[in-house]
């Protein structure tokens, strides 16, 4: 599939500005197609990203580390493949390694590359852990996403306070249920 250029992606604002039945070439409008077009460029930049590549580095000097790492409360900002509205949330991310841990922040930024795609919130759940489980290989990995839909709550049913919880749980957190409550327990607790 061929990219559109700047310009076929500012006349398409333009059509649409003028299908909701205003004039695009009203002052408040004139910039309005190449601000939409710098947003969708920060809104879907995941699509440019390698998210195996974000993982590759890692850290065997960890004196025998084996527990759960675990990064919580990460924000989530994607956006619904059926409408293109904002799904808005924290994801939990965990693993248990093998012999090596990566930097944590990777765990944020491997969040962000898929939340900044077009997406189900059930696919991206999957592939986070997926990702993580396929590079750093250790004996689980657990994802947990809760996130508001703006498809459900500002259009359709208008439900503003429904919610939506995945979670994908791979190895010892799919296969020990005491691994498991463990974490499902530390994503609970209150923040310190």
């Amino acid at each position: 599939m061929k990219k559109p250029t700047e310009a076929e992606v500012h006349d398409a604002v333009r059509t649409m500005l003028a299908w909701a039945g205003d004039d695009p070439s009203r002052e408040g409008l004139i910039e309005t197609p190449k601000r939409v077009a710098e947003a969708y460029k920060e809104f879907f930049a995941g699509y440019e990203t390698d998210p195996e590549e974000i993982l590759e580095k890692t850290f065997e000097e960890v004196e025998g580390y084996d527990e759960m790492v675990l990064v919580k409360d990460i924000r989530v900002e994607s956006h619904c493949e059926h409408h293109m509205l904002p799904i808005i949330g924290k994801a939990h991310v965990a693993y248990i390694p093998t012999n090596r841990v990566v930097g944590i922040s990777k765990l944020a930024r491997i969040v962000d590359v898929y939340g900044k795609r077009l997406q189900t919130q059930e696919t991206m759940t999957a592939q986070i852990a997926n990702a993580i489980q396929k590079v750093l290989k250790p004996k689980g990995v657990a994802v947990v996403i809760d996130a508001y839909h703006q498809c459900m709550s500002t259009r359709g049913v208008h439900k503003t306070e429904s919610s939506t919880v995945t979670s994908s749980m791979k190895g010892v957190f799919n296969d020990n249920v005491r691994t498991r409550n463990e974490f499902l327990n530390l994503i609970r607790l209150p923040k310190i």
